[in-house]
């Protein structure tokens, strides 16, 4: 499914309440704004996850069609700490390996009761079929191939309100595989829609925006002149198999024009903070040091993961 076709329109109740989450586009600021609110709040004065009993009558399937780790587990958690019953489905040995169809398959959970769908899948679009084809059950999307990953944009716009309280006014660079990262896409939407007018898109010329929308926003095959006076780095995993089809030959030529250094950092305003979605690929995206250094908030971002993803399923449910 090509990503102009598809749309999020289905997400929102005819009272603009969100009844799935699809994507990221069609939600207001106020939408953004509500979930951040809650996830914060999940959050206690020492950076601890606090536990809920929101969704203690209700079921959740994880549906992780493509390999993850970090994003699953963190489901998972977050199902467990708002008291939900979790199911995770072995896709490994499901019916849609002996050709049953996924929603026939999707119906078939449903009729044991399921709630909410959490799914993963590498074709665009899939969360959005099913939830256009799936009544009385929500939909979590949790990355659909090149597409979107909205909880993950939430977790860093989360992350993000926690260290600089205001998104107006902020520069924000995003190095890295801009045309195949869901993650890119749904954090360009975010920020957009939360208020940053100057984000900076820093990739190799083939992993780059295309020209029009290159038209409507900054973007950069320098990385020193990209990084420059920003007051957040959010630096993307490199896949290899992109790499070489964007015709970089190996991790360190990369590294060479674009991985975060420190002396590349130090271009950056002295209070920037660097993010990665994880997992890291050390000395190829990002200098190891930088990973560990004190504007490193990644490992907060992995907490703040689980809290975003707690109030959304709160939210979905009618509980908050």
């Amino acid at each position: 499914m090509k990503k102009d076709l598809i749309s999020n329109d289905i997400q929102l109740s005819p009272e603009g309440k969100l009844i799935h989450l699809l994507g990221l586009e069609g939600l207001s600021k106020n939408h953004l704004t509500h979930i951040l609110d809650i996830a914060d709040g999940l959050i206690d004065a020492s950076g601890n996850l606090k536990k809920s009993k929101a969704l203690d009558d209700m079921s959740v399937a994880n549906l992780f069609f493509e390999p993850s780790t970090r994003t699953r587990n963190t489901f998972e958690i977050a199902g467990k700490r708002t008291s939900a019953t979790i199911i995770n489905v072995d896709l490994a040995n499901s019916a849609t390996k002996k050709n049953e169809s996924l929603l026939d398959t999707m119906r078939t959970l449903k009729a044991m009761q399921i709630d909410m769908f959490v799914i993963r899948h590498k074709q665009n679009g899939v969360p959005h079929h099913v939830a256009e084809n799936l009544d009385g059950v929500a939909i979590l999307n949790a990355g659909d191939g090149i597409n979107a990953h909205p909880t993950q944009a939430l977790l860093d716009m989360l992350t993000i309100r926690q260290h600089k309280q205001t998104f107006e006014n902020l520069s924000v660079a995003i190095i890295g595989d801009i045309t195949h990262s869901r993650v890119a896409h749904s954090d360009i939407q975010a920020l957009k829609t939360l208020g940053t007018t100057d984000i900076r898109l820093i990739a190799p010329p083939r992993l780059q925006y295309d020209s029009e929308r290159c038209s409507t926003i900054k973007c950069f095959d320098d990385i020193q002149t990209g990084i420059k006076d920003c007051d957040v780095v959010i630096v993307l995993r490199l896949q290899k198999e992109r790499m070489l089809a964007a015709d970089i030959p190996n991790e360190q030529e990369y590294f060479d024009n674009y991985g975060l250094t420190a002396e590349r950092l130090a271009l950056a305003k002295p209070d920037a903070i660097v993010m990665h979605p994880g997992p890291i690929n050390r000395d190829v995206e990002i200098e190891s040091s930088i990973a560990d250094c004190d504007q490193s908030v990644i490992l907060q971002q992995v907490t703040n993961g689980i809290a975003v993803r707690m109030a959304i399923m709160e939210i979905l449910a009618g509980k908050s």
